[in-house]
């Protein structure tokens, strides 16, 4: 869980809630930004996000702006401009588009954090350098891999000497933090494939990386071309390989495994998506974009043409929202924290959503999983065991399930 981009797991059909856009957020909340366009749509990505060629850009800009205008939370923590690809827009349009974020929400006062999301062909020390004029403080560069033939599976325009060109253009722009983001899992990756374009990406010493297992979702061309045997999974076992390989790597080089698919060098965890993982509110701004505020959760439409139509009007038309009871908010809590290496406090997660220790349904549940040995528990904080950390979806879904009961 990245950014606040709304993906086909988290999709509901049935709003409960008239006009959730107009709940007020507090000063302070994250805000999340979502471009949707990007050189090509890659085939595995479940994000909402199309080709830019032929599209209605400078609509959209507006209508980002727009809903900036609108929505923007005062003097937001963190700031991630995500997509999509937001490189891929002119420097002119990024400044326009920055420009409005700061005229609303004023986020270069008060922001320790402001991310955003590159591809290697659209990223140059150029539009680094505009970038860090704008604010930023990280950038998160999508190597993917460092295989050209799996570049091409994954639909990827860059090359492999792109992604460094990249990484060295962000260096030379004075960019204060890097991340990498990395896919593993292709089908015919060896173990020994993967330690070395790992250790090739450790060589630069990016500050964050994230390193993620390849993904079927409903709904994109992977998950079809698996159901038609033109791709195949790789065993599960290959997987948990390649997963330990990661784990190992990054610690000899010392990178602190914050979260289960994500690294950094001290002090450089993703402030952004730590809140995700606490479960804090968030504002999501574009086209298929989800808010989280004031324990209701809503999204923006996955279309451009409706969003647009909402966000320059001012009516929005939202596809789903859900306002989630207490017994659910804790489930989630439980769900996303147990991510973390930190853990999670049981009795702080109870306060924050408003449960009682008698009506707490998730605390049987963890005590059963830490006799099972995927669970411990020390001064009433819960972490994942080693056996726990590499089973930690099974281990989420039964707690998330709690809340569902």
């Amino acid at each position: 869980m990245e950014t606040s981009r709304t993906t086909s797991r988290e999709r509901q059909t049935a709003p409960d809630i008239q006009r959730p856009w107009e709940i007020p957020a507090a000063d302070g909340t994250p805000l999340y930004v979502h471009v949707p366009f990007c050189e090509a749509k890659c085939p595995y990505c479940d994000f909402f996000s199309v080709a830019g060629e032929g599209q209605d850009i400078e609509g959209s800009l507006e209508a980002l702006i727009s809903e900036v205008e609108r929505r923007g939370p005062r003097s937001p923590r963190t700031v991630f401009v995500g997509g999509g690809t937001p490189s891929w827009l002119s420097i002119d349009q990024l400044e326009r588009l920055f420009g409005a974020m700061q005229s609303r929400t004023g986020y270069r006062d008060s922001a320790q954090e402001v991310t955003v999301e590159c591809n290697p062909e659209s990223l140059d020390e150029e539009k680094a350098r505009a970038l860090v004029e704008l604010g930023a403080t990280r950038l998160s560069i999508g190597f993917q891999s460092l295989r050209p033939e799996t570049l091409e599976l994954f639909g990827r325009v860059h090359g492999v000497d792109d992604s460094f060109a990249a990484f060295q253009a962000a260096r030379a722009a004075g960019v204060a933090a890097v991340s990498v983001d990395l896919i593993f899992g292709a089908e015919g990756q060896t173990v020994g494939e993967w330690r070395e374009d790992l250790t090739r990406v450790l060589d630069l010493k990016p500050e964050h990386l994230s390193c993620y297992g390849l993904t079927f979702e409903e709904g994109t061309l992977f998950t079809r071309w698996l159901e038609e045997g033109r791709i195949e999974r790789i065993p599960e076992e290959e997987e948990l390989e390649l997963f330990r390989a990661t784990r190992e790597l990054t610690s000899t080089r010392g990178y602190h495994a914050y979260e289960v698919s994500n690294f950094c060098l001290s002090g450089h965890e993703c402030h952004h998506n730590l809140n995700y993982w606490r479960n804090g509110p968030y504002v999501g701004i574009g086209p298929g974009a989800a808010s989280y505020v004031s324990g209701t959760r809503f999204g923006n439409p996955r279309s451009l043409e409706a969003w647009r139509r909402g966000a320059k009007g001012g009516e929005a038309s939202l596809p789903w929202s859900e306002t989630l009871n207490p017994s659910h908010r804790l489930a989630e809590t439980w769900w996303l924290g147990l991510r973390l290496a930190e853990g999670l406090d049981a009795s702080a997660a109870r306060e924050h959503c408003g449960v009682s220790a008698s009506e707490d349904l998730c605390l049987p549940e963890a005590r059963q999983l830490a006799e099972e040995g995927l669970l411990v528990e020390r001064g009433g904080r819960w972490r994942l065991t080693g056996e726990g950390l590499e089973l930690a979806d099974a281990v989420s879904g039964r707690l998330l399930a709690t809340g569902l009961a």
